[in-house]
């Protein structure tokens, strides 16, 4: 099949490296990254370890009849990686937005052009982008893809692959699902600077549990009832993790987070329904506010290392 993976981030690499053994796959990214793979290879460290030869652009020109996309950038690049590819979709391609938070489906969908099949999917697999042409895969998981005429014939593509796809007949429960997760793992974990793993800290359980009820509240405004007790599945799920949230790893590279797409949406969509959420607010606003810092910090070394290099030169002039 051919396969464009747009994004090659941690989880784009890692779905295109194991998808390049059966498939013909593209992995669309950065430059740094596209180099890499086209002198070494993606490499690939942790629960496996390989180096996989597959084709890297930094931009597609057309696409081939019959094309599945996997978008994986992150929420807030969508509109930037779609727009210069809009114009190629066919009526045959097949785009599946694996991203986190509410309605990143929609973006795609507004982007493209009126006969694009825009699918959903969730993706339960950890990883961890170490430098270009290099991932860590951190955790083995599984795949959701809302249900569609096309989806039977993408999940035996994904399960070739390994990457176990589910087929989902009621996408919005299991999107509520993984945000609940991801509001209360993603923005705590990152705040406290921990391993995914440390979600499962007792000590934490309160705040947990306020914004589980939260998110709760929300979807139930919404139509969308989450049975079971989430605070105990997300404590069994991520114990003993060593991953690092995607969350985490965009403000160390001083890289916009999801946050306006997990808490922030929350909040967003109870004020809609007159619900309010003050700790999904709170951990919006703190992330929020940890990105202005990282930024501020990344701008701050740009003009020390100028200064210093200004100041060497000037230093090479006077010997």
């Amino acid at each position: 099949m051919e396969i464009v993976v747009l994004g090659s981030g941690a989880i784009g690499s890692l779905y295109g490296a194991k998808l390049a053994e059966e498939n013909n796959v593209t992995l669309v990214g950065r430059a740094e990254h596209v180099r890499s793979i086209e002198e070494r290879g993606l490499r690939i460290e942790g629960l496996e370890s390989r180096t996989v030869r597959l084709r890297a652009t930094t931009a597609l020109t057309h696409l081939d009849p019959d094309t599945l996309i996997f978008l994986t950038t992150k929420v807030p690049s969508a509109a930037g990686a779609l727009g210069p590819i809009a114009p190629f979709i066919r009526e045959d391609t097949t785009t599946v937005v694996l991203q986190n938070g509410l309605n990143p489906e929609q973006i795609a969908r507004d982007i493209l052009p009126p006969h694009a099949v825009v699918l959903r999917g969730i993706t339960q697999f950890g990883a961890i982008f170490e430098s270009p042409g290099k991932i860590r895969y951190m955790a083995k998981g599984y795949t959701v893809l809302e249900n569609h005429a096309r989806s039977s014939r993408i999940a035996a593509v994904l399960n070739k692959a390994g990457l176990d796809c589910r087929i989902a007949d009621d996408i919005k429960t299991e999107v509520w699902r993984k945000l609940v997760f991801n509001c209360v793992v993603n923005p705590i974990t990152t705040i406290v600077g921990g391993k995914v793993g440390d979600i499962a800290d007792p000590e934490l359980n309160r705040l947990k549990q306020l914004v589980i009820d939260e998110c709760l509240a929300v979807a139930a405004a919404e139509g969308v009832l989450l049975p079971g007790d989430l605070l105990q599945q997300i404590n069994a799920t991520y114990a003993g993790s060593n991953n690092v949230v995607s969350m985490q790893q965009d403000l160390l590279r001083g890289s916009l987070t999801e946050i306006d797409y997990l808490n922030g949406a929350v909040a967003g969509v109870g004020r809609r329904h007159g619900l309010d959420c003050p700790l999904n607010n709170a951990l919006a606003d703190l992330i929020r506010g940890m990105e202005a810092l990282a930024r501020e910090r990344r701008e701050d070394r740009k003009t020390s290392s100028g200064s210093d290099s200004a100041g060497r030169g000037l230093e090479v002039t006077k010997k």
